[in-house]
């Protein structure tokens, strides 16, 4: 897509003027919502960028970029944009600046993936220019999923530039009073990615406004703001907040496919495909060595609550496979709060070493940026003692619940 079509595009979803959305008048304010009816108290008189692409937006479907280009007492300088683009759509593995117009007025868009973990630090240049670096980006409560990574790295930007960082906050849309999965334990690999960034367990339970209160423990960020949401719960749903879906990247088209993520995006690590390029990414694993008909029936004889599992072929179109025919399971989420996607993770791991072993690979580096320890390997090729992976990956998630309460902002 060329450039020039690219700004239109970015600035058509920016604007709000992608089609009509549903009105959420009732439920959950995030903390757009909240900074808008305060009438942008935090951010009055202020040059301020934002962090941000289309699923950063207000209950009534308007972006957060629109409404702060149009607040009267306030003027947004710059925008700043992470992984897949300020659309959201674009898959390169580096993404080039660009321009968008909101409010008459062409307002510069910094790439935040330029290329290789300094590519996503926004630049001294840019920030000595504001008063306040705002965050608003929804997340999906997995660590390896970058966006809050983004946000921790720039949150020691605006530090080192000596302005404030002020974070929108949103739900996690897959409920913040669950918790699975290892804690990362080797802090040296957020120096290589952002998929490992945070000592947190793989699904965190954590909105971007309590991340950001863990992290700066260690940033110290003087004037760090967390503009909190109201009405949400940690027991809720994204679709029991009102707020409407919008897609925040391009495999992430809906809320069950977040409710895997957590477990199924751990195999991007392995030889097989997730369902990138299929009508179910993160809803079906496959591969051109898979029996689907056999892998199903071994997961639904294991009785993992919350999901059923059925034999289904694809030819993804992207990613590992792509133009390949394969074979593999779909999965159809029953029971949602019974559901553990880690554990989920863990059987079908199980089942593709017992009856592939010549075929199924991990690339162990990768692995444990995913996973977020090299205790994983051990286990696994010292046996995989069954017990010994249930506590990593479910007694580490129950203690850090415990380490995690003093920046909880909701109950």
């Amino acid at each position: 897509m060329s450039r020039p079509r690219l700004a239109l595009l970015a600035a058509l979803l920016l604007t709000g003027c992608a089609g009509p959305r549903p009105r959420n008048q009732t439920g959950v304010l995030t903390g757009i919502d909240v900074l808008e009816r305060d009438g942008f108290k935090e951010l009055a008189g202020k040059r301020v960028g934002l962090i941000t692409n289309p699923s950063g937006q207000d209950r009534l479907g308007r972006s957060t970029a629109r409404v702060l280009a149009e607040a009267p007492n306030l003027t947004l300088v710059s925008l700043f944009s992470p992984e897949h683009g300020i659309t959201a759509r674009n898959e390169a593995a580096q993404i080039s600046s660009t321009t968008v117009v909101l409010a008459g007025r062409a307002i510069p868009v910094h790439s935040l993936y330029s290329g290789g973990i300094l590519g996503m630090r926004p630049k001294i240049p840019d920030l000595e220019q504001l008063d306040a670096l705002v965050f608003d980006i929804q997340d999906i409560g997995a660590r390896f999923y970058t966006y809050l990574a983004t946000m921790g790295m720039a949150m020691e930007e605006a530090k080192k530039a000596g302005i404030e960082f002020v974070v929108l906050d949103r739900p996690d849309p897959i409920r913040g009073d669950i918790v699975e999965g290892p804690v990362l334990d080797d802090l040296s690999l957020r120096k290589l990615t952002p998929t490992a960034y945070y000592p947190v367990p793989v699904r965190h339970g954590m909105t971007a406004g309590e991340m950001a209160l863990f992290y700066n423990q260690e940033v110290k960020h003087p004037d760090l703001e967390i503009v909190r949401m109201r009405g949400w719960r940690r027991d809720m749903w994204y679709d029991q907040t009102g707020l409407p879906w919008t897609p925040p990247s391009p495999n992430m088209p809906d809320l069950e496919a977040a409710t895997l993520y957590p477990g199924i995006g751990i195999f991007e690590a392995g030889n097989v495909s997730v369902g990138r390029g299929t009508p179910l990414p993160f809803r079906w694993i496959g591969a051109p060595w898979i029996d689907g008909e056999k892998l199903a029936g071994e997961l639904n004889a294991a009785l993992l609550p919350g999901i059923e599992f059925s034999a289904q072929d694809y030819t993804p179109s992207k990613s590992v496979y792509a133009g390949t025919l394969c074979r593999g399971v779909r999965m159809k989420v029953t029971d949602r709060d019974q559901l553990r996607p880690l554990t989920v993770f863990l059987a079908i791991n199980r089942f593709l070493l017992q009856d592939y072993p010549d075929q199924f690979r991990w690339r162990w580096n990768e692995v444990k940026r995913m996973v977020g320890t090299e205790r994983f390997r051990f286990l696994l090729l010292t046996g995989g003692d069954r017990e010994k992976l249930r506590d990593l990956f479910e007694g580490e998630a129950e203690r850090f619940k415990l380490s995690r309460q003093p920046y909880l902002l909701y109950r």
